[in-house]
């Protein structure tokens, strides 16, 4: 029996399952896609939210400022890119004035540190390159940019190094509640006995509580579609920009990435369809409109490629993380919205401590390790640093991503890491293999080939994404004969 099951392999789950392998107990985290970071936490914002913006009280507020505080050391361990570049909320008329004034003394309530009002003209000399209507912005230094999947993706590692098993592929069919102790999780890879469960499921944590007789409450996808550009126009802003935020959404916002990219939206459409992740031409229309408002002079000829993600918006507007009083053991964490990414970290540590008010004993665990390996990042390195990795490791020297500079070396890591990638969007995720201006038209094929080799694998077998992506239809000699072709090779 597992002491914990954790149902979710997002930004949320992750981090509870790093925070519990802290402790001498058994985990499994289930997740019912291919890898980790494959639904909402692969398609936001990539904000660290400084906690302005969540209404004073909530858990969104205390939570958020709490998880932004974590973030510079758990980023530090984990050997993941952090940027503190700060946040803006610019406003372009007296009405939008009076918003920044609200939102400054809710962030001074929420406990946000440094927050400010400045004038025209210094935020002009911020960014120059701002629309001239800008009158004034709330200046938000703890403010961050993280990548959200590698951040997942560096929390599981750590977490399986930890002892944290990991179940991909299983979708949670059924989850049946024992009359002797625990739960009996139905998944489509088997089944896991778990004294507690943690229900992480991100948009389909509704359905899985009521799966399991516990409370009921109601999850709606809210839709935000993304541009990004080129990265030979990473200096156009170097803070995250926000308009004044309605009642909904923060807003269309123009903001640089880790990564060197800049990107708009997303805008907010509440859906029905909870795979939904289309990018459309309204939607498109919508987000030009909205960063061009904040920066006239955007490249759109450059944009790169476009996504879209969706958020778990809950019927109570706020997050759900409470242990179940109709059902003992589990525990829901549902709603994690924005500011959610911010706020993993703190949330896991309050999942910790809803479990052991909940009688699980946590003894820690004298042989954790907070620190994954570290990965080298070719493209980071000087080129003395470059010579001297060649030659201990020749194949760092085959650059399979032109767009990004990633080597061979790189993508055989990223396939043999801990809880290791098994699809051309693995590797992706985990070393931009794919990312750049090109979107893998030049490195996908041979990403593909190395994938086969190092799993043993047909190259037929080899998916974009998981089950039912494969790229490979099959071999040209076998569609020949079907057809009545020559029975040879070529």
């Amino acid at each position: 029996m597992e002491d914990v099951v954790i149902i979710g392999g997002g930004i949320t789950g992750c981090s509870i399952a790093r925070e519990l392998s802290r402790y001498d107990i058994k985990i499994t985290l289930v997740e019912k896609e291919e890898d980790v970071a494959c639904g909402t936490s692969k398609g936001n914002s990539a904000v660290v939210h400084a906690g302005f913006d969540a209404s004073p009280g909530t858990w969104k507020a205390k939570l958020n400022v709490a998880g932004n505080k974590l973030y510079p050391a758990l980023c530090e361990e984990l050997d993941v890119p952090f940027v503190l570049n700060g946040s803006l909320v610019v406003a372009v008329s007296e009405e939008e004035e009076r918003v920044l004034e609200e939102l400054l003394e809710k962030g001074r309530l929420n406990g946000v540190n440094n927050l400010r009002i400045i004038g025209k003209d210094e935020l002009q000399a911020m960014e120059p390159n701002l629309s001239s209507k800008a009158r004034a912005a709330l200046d938000a230094p703890t403010g961050g940019l993280v990548c959200p999947y590698e951040f997942t993706i560096a929390l599981a590692e750590n977490a399986n190094q930890n002892g944290v098993k990991f179940w991909l592929n299983a979708m949670v069919t059924d989850i049946e509640k024992l009359e002797d102790s625990g739960f009996l999780v139905k998944t489509s890879r088997g089944s896991l006995r778990a004294k507690y469960v943690i229900n992480a499921a991100g948009l389909f944590a509704d359905e899985l509580s009521k799966i399991a007789g516990a409370e009921e409450y109601t999850i709606t996808p809210r839709k935000g579609e993304y541009l990004v550009f080129d990265k030979q126009f990473s200096g156009l802003v170097k803070k995250t920009i926000f308009p004044t935020p309605s009642k909904i959404s923060k807003g269309i916002l123009v903001c640089p990435t880790v990564d060197g990219n800049i990107f708009i939206g997303p805008n907010s459409n509440n859906i029905q369809d909870k795979l939904d992740t289309s990018v459309k031409a309204p939607g498109i229309k919508e987000i030009i409109e909205g960063g061009k408002k904040l920066v006239p002079n955007l490249p759109f000829k450059n944009v790169i490629t476009s996504f879209a993600g969706l958020r778990a918006v809950s019927n109570t507007n706020d997050f759900i993380i409470e242990a179940s009083k109709q059902v003992k053991g589990f525990v829901n964490v549902g709603g994690i919205q924005s500011p959610g990414l911010t706020s993993a970290p703190a949330i896991a540590q309050m999942v910790k401590g809803i479990l052991q008010d909940e009688g699980l004993i946590l003894k820690e665990k004298p042989t954790f390790n907070p620190h994954r390996p570290m990965k080298k990042r070719f493209r980071e390195l000087n080129n003395e640093e470059r010579e001297q990795l060649i030659k201990q490791n020749p194949a760092y020297g085959h650059i399979i991503c032109r767009c990004e500079t990633v080597t061979e070396a790189e993508i055989i890591d990223a396939i043999r890491r801990p809880v290791g990638a098994r699809s051309i969007d693995a590797v992706k995720r985990r070393t931009r293999a794919g990312m750049g201006r090109c979107q893998g038209g030049f490195c996908s094929p041979r990403v593909l080939e190395i994938l086969a080799r190092e799993l043993g694998a047909d190259k037929l077998d080899i998916t974009k994404k998981g089950p039912g992506s494969n790229l490979l239809l099959g071999r040209i000699k076998e569609f020949l004969q079907v057809e009545g072709g020559d029975n040879n090779d070529n």
